[in-house]
């Protein structure tokens, strides 16, 4: 018997009504405001009504260096989450919200899978309760209102060709990348090259996600750089008298959505910042409603924990003042085996029959990269888990391969076979997290705020990534003076670069070591609260591929005559 697709499991989840959900994680239920049966938002005014609620332990689920065949980070969260009602505690899990881009490319869903998902299904994968929109109506005001204050003067003096502001849109439209507007006649604006960014990586997306309150939200978006004039003086959206307007039509996208799992466990879904370029997290408002929920509140960091989890401890633990007791760290036997550099894997193909093979031997040498990401954890005093995410087929000694690497860290691992078992069999995984985060946590930042960018930025590539050194392009040795002369020193640094590998370079498997990290460009999200070097090309706007997802999906009406949602996977 074919073991059934993610959306016929989610169609036979047997919901709890979110009041019910809600009243058992101690949320005030006049706090709850719903959106239909699936989903509801939650007043911020219930930060404040449950701050003397018991503090949950704070863990963070991270993971390998990601390769294309994925090693179940969110499904793990999930199944994790609904784990702990098996051994006797309670959780929330706090996840992103995900972007209709992917949902429609390649990726498709975002909501877990098999037996550890967030349900409805279709509702958590489309719109939910229209926080991308916001977002992107948002961003977008704040851009016609540039070219608003461009065409009647430009009373700011802003450099026509040193705009940094740009357009956004919750699609994959590789046309849109560059893009030049003000075309046509005196009446249609003033002519400029531009660009489209997907919404996820939009600033205005990454500080909702970073922001503690709707009074903190307005002061980051007033702070936001839409480019310089002549001299280097930079031009706010304050300045061109956005921000207010911005804010306002945010004012419901910032309240967390309250979801729930397949087991019926509190799910917090909110925001959705891109991981390369942004911090790939979930919500400081969310965590500072869900450490006051259950026992455990498992928030999820995007990519490998040299990218989501450094950011998740730099960035946002910076920001909320809520240190982590404990982080998980996703592992699987086929991601190990493909770190060893010996196997040529593309998503959507079949897999090379060798990977398939026992081969501990090889589980070890690709294992450097888990030895990597689990002193990622360790340098932030943080008690690592691996979470041995199995797959049918895998084989006993290869896993016993995983277990010897962890116990070389003196880390704890567990097997979890959460996809197709649930919450049940991630019951190991939970106990083992249960006990980690009961040992004291020694969390610290990796550099304090005073320090310099370059400083920071050497930091991250040293002891995080594995860099000897890090070179400067003459426009990123430029850009940073700016931003220390404009007083933007003080900042964290969010260094974009790939996700597929723990160094600048995707084909470098492993754990690299020796290399320069070379920094192209450096540029400032100010409103966001970080400075950001580019190390590498990034694409802000994802494409479509030759099949993308968007071809399967569709609306039968042979068993409902009003439509049900079909090749949503």
């Amino acid at each position: 018997m074919a073991f059934p697709s993610d959306l016929e499991i989610a169609r036979g989840a047997k919901l709890t009504p979110l009041h019910d959900i809600a009243t058992a994680s101690g949320i005030p239920t006049e706090m709850l405001e719903p959106y239909g049966t699936g989903a509801a938002k939650i007043s911020l005014d219930a930060i404040e009504a449950m701050k003397d609620r018991p503090r949950a332990k704070y863990v963070v689920v991270s993971a390998i260096t990601p390769t294309p065949l994925g090693e179940g980070k969110t499904t793990t969260t999930v199944g994790l989450g609904q784990a702990f009602q098996h051994i006797g505690s309670s959780a929330t899990i706090a996840i992103r919200q995900p972007s209709m881009g992917p949902t429609f490319g390649i990726k498709g869903g975002a909501a877990g899978g098999g037996y550890s998902q967030v349900v409805p299904m279709e509702l958590f994968n489309l719109h939910l309760t229209g926080d991308m929109h916001a977002v992107t109506a948002a961003h977008n005001l704040c851009s016609a209102m540039l070219d608003a204050h461009l065409y009647h003067g430009n009373e700011t003096g802003i450099d026509m060709n040193n705009i940094t502001w740009r357009r956004v849109l919750d699609v994959n439209d590789r046309a849109l990348r560059k893009a030049v507007i003000g075309l046509g006649g005196r009446l249609d604006g003033v002519p400029r090259e531009t660009g489209f960014d997907i919404t996820a990586a939009s600033e205005v997306m990454a500080a909702l996600a970073l922001c503690t309150s709707l009074q903190n939200l307005r002061e980051r978006l007033g702070k936001i750089v839409m480019g310089y004039t002549k001299e280097g003086t930079p031009v706010t959206a304050e300045d061109i008298k956005a921000a207010g307007s911005m804010a306002v039509i945010l004012m419901e996208a910032i309240k967390p959505n309250l979801m729930q799992t397949l087991e019926n466990t509190a799910a917090l879904v909110h925001t959705g910042p891109f991981g390369n370029i942004a911090t790939g997290n979930s919500s400081i408002v969310a965590d500072q409603i869900g450490i006051h929920m259950d026992d455990f509140l498992l928030t999820e960091a995007g990519f490998g924990a040299d990218m989501g989890a450094e950011r998740f401890f730099n960035i946002k633990c910076r920001y909320s003042g809520i240190a982590p007791d404990a982080a998980v760290l996703v592992a699987t036997v086929r991601g190990l085996k493909a770190h060893s550099g010996n196997h040529k894997i593309v998503a959507g193909k079949d897999l090379p029959p060798a990977l398939l093979e026992a081969n501990p031997d090889e589980v070890h040498m690709g294992g450097d990269n888990l030895r990597k990401q689990l002193e990622n954890m360790q340098i932030h005093g943080v008690t690592p888990v691996v979470a041995i995410n199995v797959f049918p087929g895998d084989h006993d000694e290869d896993i016993a391969a995983i277990h010897e690497i962890a116990s070389e860290y003196g880390a704890r691992a567990a097997v979890s076979t959460h996809f197709s078992d649930g919450g049940t069999g991630a019951a190991e995984l939970a106990t083992a997290v249960k006990e980690a985060a009961e040992e004291e946590s020694n969390f610290a930042v990796l550099y304090p705020d005073e320090m310099s960018l370059k400083d920071k930025i050497m930091t991250v590539a040293t002891k995080v990534y594995g860099a000897a050194d890090v070179k400067y392009s003459a426009a990123a040795d430029k850009a940073i003076a700016t931003y220390e002369a404009a007083g933007f020193g003080d900042l964290p640094v969010c260094i974009a670069k790939t996700h597929l590998s723990t160094s600048h370079d995707p084909k470098l498997k492993g754990a690299p070591t020796g290399f320069t990290l070379p920094v192209n460009e450096v540029r400032a999200s100010v409103g966001a609260g970080f400075i950001y070097p580019l190390c590498g090309e990034m694409r802000t706007m994802p494409g479509l591929g030759k099949t993308p997802a968007a071809q399967s999906i569709d609306l039968d009406f042979s068993s409902n005559p009003n439509g049900e949602i079909v090749g949503l996977s």
